[in-house]
C-alpha cells in the first residue's frame, strides 16, 4: 500500500532563495535526515541513498516537471516506487510557502509501520524545519537552476551556460582548482 506524506512550512525568504535553495539536490543530507546521498547525474535525474531505520534504499528518479520559482516534481525510475512535488508559493516579496508531498511504497516492516503510525509525515515535517534553518540562515547560495523541465523536454536558460561540473553549482572562487 503507497504511503502519502504531506508538509508544509512558511520561510522568511523571497520565492526564489527557497527554490534556488532546494534546487541543490545534493545538499539534501543537510536537511533530511533519511538522505544519505544525492547524485546528479544530468539536468533530470538523481541517484538517491536513503537510510531508514538501518535499511538503505537506492534509486534513481527523474524530474518530470519544473518550473523556476514554482514547483519542481519527480518520480522514481526503478523498481522502487516514489513520487513526490513541492511547491513554492509566494506569500508576500519576503516569505514563501513550501509545500511537499510524496508517495511512496514502505517495502519493510518499519516502514510499513511508520508509515501507519505518520512518523513519515513527522519526518517530513522536521525536514522541513531544517530547510527552513538553511534559508533562513542566509549563508551562501550557489545560483539554482533556472530551466524548465515538462516530460522529457529541457528547456535550458538562453543565458545560462550548461555546468561542465558541479551540476547546479556555481565554482567556489576561493578554490583555487576550481578556476
Amino acid at each position: 500500500m503507497m504511503s502519502t506524506i504531506s508538509a508544509e512550512i512558511e520561510v522568511a525568504a523571497p520565492v526564489r532563495v527557497a527554490y534556488d535553495q532546494w534546487t541543490q539536490f545534493e545538499e539534501f543530507p543537510a536537511f533530511m535526515r533519511a538522505v544519505a546521498a544525492v547524485e546528479q547525474l544530468d539536468e533530470r535525474t538523481m541517484r538517491w541513498v536513503i537510510d531508514i531505520g538501518g535499511m538503505t534504499r537506492r534509486f534513481d528518479a527523474r524530474i518530470i516537471d519544473q518550473v523556476p520559482d514554482d514547483h519542481i516534481e519527480w518520480e522514481s525510475v526503478d523498481e522502487t516506487v516514489h513520487h513526490g512535488r513541492v511547491d513554492f508559493i509566494p506569500i508576500d516579496e519576503s516569505h514563501t510557502r513550501v509545500s511537499l508531498q510524496m508517495q511512496w511504497m514502505p517495502e519493510t516492516f518499519l516502514e510499513r509501520a511508520g508509515a501507519a503510525l505518520a512518523i513519515d509525515d513527522n519526518a517530513a515535517r522536521m525536514d522541513l524545519e531544517r530547510f527552513k534553518d538553511i534559508v533562513e540562515g542566509g549563508g551562501t547560495l550557489a545560483a539554482g537552476w533556472r530551466g524548465e523541465i515538462h516530460g522529457a523536454d529541457v528547456v535550458r536558460p538562453a543565458d545560462a551556460p550548461r555546468p561542465t561540473h558541479g551540476f547546479f553549482r556555481a565554482p567556489d572562487t576561493a578554490d583555487p582548482d576550481a578556476r
